[in-house]
């Protein structure tokens, strides 16, 4: 490599400098912050270690995410973190090991092997609140009610919160008695909203009719807060095992109306996100200011079963880059105070204090700077 190009980063490899950096870490302290007056404990994770448990309850994507290494001491395979709630999950599971519910957040690097998507980091820093232990509708509430809270407070507005529920579509090919490739060509279809190639997969795959029609239904459901009431009527006749995820899914939604009117709510009911190891309702945040999600979470229970608790879970995160780059507050108001650089016993008296009370004190090292 030419030795003037030394400097350069790698693709989606980025420093973050003096302004931003401040206001990220303004925003970190505050969401912070907000968790832990709602009862979420701070963790910290390990950057890396062994393969096998990093990727426990995962998707296939995020095992293209993970760089792996080598273990120089015990030969084993070993993988930069890509994601912290498979870590988080043994914390609770193995460490903690408490009954009851488990409130946990952080605010940590990963690393991806590849960008997500245009202009996105291979280097994100997540911020994400996680909460174990309760399957109730409250317990998802209070975690979509909370993402929408960690929005407002750093200065976000505008949000529209989009839910949906992967139990809802896995039900109905349950009842279909698809075969698992055939369910993989489907979901994919699905997920990229192919519908003249939906419709052709279903009458393809789908041997009973009246469920074929409700996997059609399903794929077209998506809008405002009106589609819910359409997909009540739409799964009226439905097997059992489909009403109660959708009966689930108004529960939570009633019980966040109660607590946020005025929460700006959309529903994607193909949204399978996750398809591999969400459970149950998945939820997102989107904001005009940012063309992609700003904050996604959902329900991931029994992650922590190969950790020998198979705990119910679900929880959200963000990527603080992106909350720092679309926040409209200015972090930033401080002004700086410039003293001069003399002995004097009040006058370093007074820099401290000035210091203590949070202002910037700047010591006039030469007088050429004046």
């Amino acid at each position: 490599m030419d030795n003037t190009k030394r400097w350069l980063l790698p693709d989606g490899v980025e420093e973050i400098l003096p302004h931003d950096a401040g206001k990220l870490e303004s925003i970190r302290r505050d969401l912070l912050d907000l968790y832990r007056s709602w009862g979420y404990q701070f963790v910290i994770t390990p950057l890396v270690e062994y393969l096998d448990s990093l990727l426990v309850g995962s998707s296939y994507d995020l095992d293209l995410q993970t760089f792996k290494i080598t273990d120089q001491l015990s030969g084993r395979m070993m993988g930069i973190r890509a994601d912290i709630t498979p870590q988080v999950a043994r914390i609770d599971a193995h460490c903690l090991d408490k009954e009851g519910p488990v409130r946990l957040c952080y605010a940590d690097n990963v690393l991806h092997t590849k960008p997500r998507g245009i202009m996105t980091s291979r280097v994100p820093i997540k911020i994400g609140a996680e909460l174990y232990g309760d399957s109730s509708s409250n317990c998802d509430a209070e975690m979509i009610i909370l993402m929408y809270k960690s929005l407002n407070v750093i200065g976000i507005s505008d949000i529209h919160i989009v839910i949906g529920h992967v139990g809802i579509f896995r039900k109905l090919v349950q009842e279909a008695k698809l075969e698992k490739s055939e369910e993989e060509i489907l979901f994919r279809s699905v997920q990229r909203k192919a519908y003249d190639e939906v419709d052709q997969l279903i009458c393809q795959f789908v041997r009973d009719e009246s469920i074929g029609k409700m996997l059609t239904s399903l794929t077209r459901l998506s809008g405002d807060e009106g589609i819910l009431a359409k997909a009540l009527d739409c799964f009226s006749e439905a097997p059992h095992s489909v009403q109660a995820e959708l009966n689930e899914l108004e529960l939570v939604v009633k019980k966040v109306k109660e607590r946020e009117p005025h929460m700006k709510l959309c529903f994607d009911f193909c949204e399978l996100r996750g398809y591999e190891y969400h459970t149950g309702i998945v939820f997102a945040a989107y904001s005009p200011h940012y063309g992609r999600a700003i904050s996604k979470g959902g329900r991931y229970d029994h992650i922590g079963e190969v950790f020998g608790r198979a705990r119910p879970a679900t929880g959200f995160d963000a990527d603080l880059k992106v909350l720092t780059k679309i926040s409209s507050f200015d972090f930033d108001k401080n002004k700086m105070i410039i003293a001069p650089d003399i002995a004097d016993e009040r006058l370093q008296v007074l820099i401290e204090k000035l210091r203590g009370t949070g202002e910037i004190v700047i010591i006039n090292l030469s007088k050429d700077n004046l």
